[in-house]
């Protein structure tokens, strides 16, 4: 080989150089973006992981609240329902304590 062609090749190897660190620079930045997105995703999860606990519990708030009503509804009828046999048997305990003492004397 002659001093020349030695002096091509070299010059085509450093323009080969060149082009291949470029590309990786463009690799490398590609490199970074990739890790960003993927990091964001993550976070992305992580935000959703905690909104559906939140959903979930809330959930559960919504429905003791819903039951509220109801379950006043049937305290509020246990309670009438006790009020009106309590005074049936003490009406009825007090007629027959009466007529009880009526045939006593």
């Amino acid at each position: 080989m002659q001093d020349e062609e030695i002096a091509l090749k070299l010059t085509a190897h450093d323009h080969e150089i060149k082009s291949l660190k470029h590309r990786m620079s463009d690799q490398e930045e590609q490199n970074k973006v990739i890790q960003e997105l993927v990091l964001s995703v993550r976070e992305l999860a992580l935000n959703m992981k905690n909104m559906m606990e939140e959903q979930r519990n809330q959930g559960t708030r919504l429905e003791k609240l819903e039951n509220e009503p109801a379950e006043r509804w049937n305290s509020a009828k246990k309670t009438a329902f006790t009020a009106i046999v309590s005074t049936l048997s003490g009406g009825l305990a007090v007629g027959l304590i009466m007529l009880i003492a009526q045939y006593v004397r």
